[in-house]
């Protein structure tokens, strides 16, 4: 059986969590070239290795990166062109819960941290994707399935609906309506350019930072259908069904994997 995935990946976030996932799924289902950014190098390079561990012939490149910084997003997209060729599939997935909860609680510098990783860090990566994109022949010629591109923006479900009023978290809330708002934009604009961008929005996730997160948490998981938190690797394969000609006329899309809790 043919992979559903090929051509090298580029996953922000990777050293744990959904980004680490996702860079195993993305192996796991054909990418034989993957690019890894975090600001956590040495943890990133233990993901490093385990995956070519893992996946004997897979080429891993290990990124520090700062996805708030123009300059460090920047040089993070020209090495990994310059070593791997091309990006394929690029997953914008790092992001932080941010200091500032309800408004009238929140300081400016809570938003502006949240502001600056969540969203100018998503679009500065997407800026610099898409350029290089635009730059590149698609995978495979006259297919129409196979893209010049394709981006990922992970958003949240909290992108596509607001978080209750116990769970509070405006800037949180307000970046990730930003990232589905932009996802849509440049989906418009370079969908002719044959680079496909859309945006992930998971619920809640068994990530580390979750799972040690309390009573409050188990409070949400209660709300939610299910009953329990995504693993990440449903996540991650979510987000190999999003990159793959599986979903090739996907554009502008928010898809949103939250186990049913927006549509109670």
């Amino acid at each position: 059986m043919p992979s559903l995935l090929k051509g090298v990946g580029f996953i922000t976030g990777a050293a744990s969590g959904i980004g680490k996932a996702t860079a195993q799924c993305f192996a796991k289902h054909g990418v034989r070239k993957l690019a890894l950014g975090d600001l956590n190098i040495k943890a990133l390079e233990d993901t490093a290795t385990e995956l070519k561990n893992t996946y004997p012939g897979l080429e891993v490149l290990a990124l520090e990166l700062n996805t708030a910084s123009e300059k460090s997003v920047e040089d993070s997209i020209s090495t990994t062109v310059k070593k791997l060729h091309r990006i394929d599939y690029a997953v914008n997935n790092a992001g932080i819960a941010g200091a500032a909860w309800k408004s009238a609680e929140s300081d400016l510098a809570g938003w502006q941290k949240t502001v600056d990783v969540n969203l100018t860090g998503v679009w500065l990566c997407s800026r610099a994707e898409i350029r290089a994109m635009l730059h590149q022949e698609p995978l495979e010629a006259n297919n129409p399935r196979l893209n010049r591109g394709i981006i990922i923006n992970v958003a949240s479900m909290y992108g596509k609906i607001a978080t209750n009023a116990a769970v509070g978290n405006v800037s949180y809330t307000a970046t990730k309506h930003g990232v589905v708002g932009m996802t849509k934009a440049d989906a418009i604009t370079y969908c002719r350019e044959g680079i496909r961008i859309n945006a992930m929005c998971p619920g809640y996730v068994a990530t580390p930072l979750l799972e040690n997160a309390g009573v409050g948490m188990q409070g949400e998981i209660e709300r939610t259908p299910v009953k329990r938190l995504a693993l990440m690797e449903e996540i991650g394969d979510s987000i190999v069904y999003m990159a793959s000609p599986l979903s090739s006329f996907m554009y502008g899309a928010a898809m949103v994997v939250d186990g049913g809790y927006t549509i109670q």
